[in-house]
């Protein structure tokens, strides 16, 4: 056999698919790590729990909890909260604002108000609302003479509670044009404002337990459709709120817990 077909028979054993193996491997390789993806999507509540409490004993003590949605984790104090005592303390505060309610309510009818100021027991916690003219004359955001007084009275029974108070202005319809309040936004904001100062002014409450918001006229109680209508929406409400709102104030940060909760309501929808 000459030299030439030698070569010849050696190229016809040459094998040309050799990339197949290549393709093959990256198949298999793509295959793992959808696997892998698809596992680590499932997040089983109790092994996260698991996995939470070993880290907490590695850390000698230290948690962790994780910013609203953010994906850094920072060291924190972590606790286990039992249901049966997140209920009895609910219970206990439901308790204390039907108490403030009562109080708030017995003030009112000894002193004439019960048409222009009501209280009442909201999921979100006790919410006191006063008709504007109690407080305001129309269109200002200069408190009555007869008004601080009664803010005094309201604002020693709110002092006994530690929750977070919100003070919201509110507005019927009509638009208003001054220098000071170009728009209901403003108007309502500055009443709700006027009663945060006078309510620290004269209670000392803690600045950071108050916030003051405007809805202007878009939080209305009844259709402003008639005179009558537009005179109820005009108010300023005083709300207490429930400790379970806490979690919605700013800079609140989420638990291991609440984290597990989210993701575990989340898989179930």
């Amino acid at each position: 056999m000459s030299k030439r077909d030698r070569l010849l028979k050696g190229k016809e054993k040459e094998n040309h698919e050799r990339w197949l193996i290549t393709y093959a491997d990256m198949i298999t390789l793509l295959m793992i790590f959808f696997i892998v993806m698809y596992t680590m999507s499932k997040i089983d509540a109790s092994r996260f729990q698991a996995i939470a409490e070993s880290l907490h004993k590695a850390m000698g003590g230290r948690g962790a909890i994780m910013y609203d949605g953010a994906p850094g984790l920072t060291p924190a104090t972590y606790e286990k909260t039992d249901p049966g005592d997140v209920q009895t303390l609910e219970m206990q505060e439901t308790q204390s604002l039907l108490k403030i309610k009562e109080q708030i309510e017995d003030y009112l009818e000894k002193n004439g108000l019960q048409d222009k100021v009501t209280v009442e027991l909201e999921d979100r916690g006790v919410v006191v609302s006063f008709m504007d003219v109690v407080l305001f004359p129309l269109g200002s955001a200069e408190l009555n003479a007869d008004s601080v007084e009664i803010i005094q009275k309201v604002g020693g029974i709110l002092s006994q509670v530690s929750n977070y108070i919100r003070v919201e202005g509110h507005t019927d319809n009509l638009p208003i044009n001054t220098v000071r309040f170009p728009s209901n936004w403003e108007l309502s904001t500055a009443r709700a404002t006027r009663v945060v100062k006078e309510l620290i002014n004269t209670h000392r409450l803690p600045p950071e337990r108050l916030s003051a918001t405007g809805y202007g006229e878009y939080r209305p109680r009844r259709p402003n459709d008639t005179a009558e209508n537009r005179r109820h929406n005009r108010r300023v409400d005083i709300v207490v709120l429930r400790n379970r709102f806490d979690e919605v104030e700013p800079g609140k940060k989420l638990s291991v817990q609440q984290v597990i909760k989210s993701q575990t309501t989340t898989l179930e929808e």
